[in-house]
């Protein structure tokens, strides 16, 4: 458990503090952000939403868990983000979004979930949502259960693996016709890439 307290421990004080912000983010921004067609920033038309970045232990280990989406008409298709999505008008707060999105997605239990704090909210100018991503700390799950019409399959994976420059790289995605320059993690064999990619680097930041 040394690794996965010392993470613990490190994220609760730096959560408190001021956070690297969107400067740390965007060392993992992909080339689309910055497309004419696109929003700038947030509007009267932009939606609320949130994430749940879990921590778990495993094997002594800081482990998170990512989720590959099924492929539908929309833009984040097949893509692999954490547990998350639109608030509903009924969530109290955003960290209520998360925490029932993460229940509905994966099967995560609200009521097991330790919120340490909360990352800097990211704008994705191509969706035009603004995500709040939360972090929190979990047991370790005994087994999942899938929303299958959201959720292809989980991936957890090791924090540190996200440390490690060696799994940090560029490539051209295509996404809705267009071809893009992006940076990505190459984790557990699943490329991670634009608003995933940008919370991972500044929550590296953190511990």
């Amino acid at each position: 458990m040394h690794a996965f307290n010392n993470i613990v421990k490190s994220l609760k004080i730096n959560l408190a503090k001021d956070l690297p912000g969107l400067s740390s983010q965007l060392k993992m921004a992909p080339a689309l952000r910055d497309r004419p067609e696109f929003p700038k920033s947030p509007n009267s038309a932009t939606k609320n939403s949130a994430v749940l970045i879990s921590i778990f232990p495993d094997n002594k280990c800081a482990k998170t868990i990512l989720i590959k989406r099924t492929v539908y008409k929309g833009v984040h298709s097949g893509q692999i983000s954490f547990p998350g999505g639109k608030a509903d008008d009924s969530d109290v707060n955003l960290i209520e979004t998360a925490l029932r999105e993460a229940e509905e997605e994966v099967g995560i239990n609200p009521s097991e979930v330790e919120v340490l704090g909360t990352l800097t909210s990211l704008f994705i100018p191509v969706s035009n949502i603004l995500v709040v991503p939360v972090v929190g700390v979990i047991p370790k799950p005994k087994k999942l259960h899938l929303n299958l019409q959201e959720v292809e399959y989980t991936i957890s994976v090791d924090l540190m693996q996200f440390k490690d420059i060696r799994n940090i790289s560029v490539k051209t995605i295509s996404v809705n016709s267009l071809s893009i320059s992006a940076p990505y993690y190459s984790v557990e064999n699943e490329v991670v890439w634009g608003a995933t990619a940008m919370l991972i680097s500044e929550l590296t930041e953190l511990f």
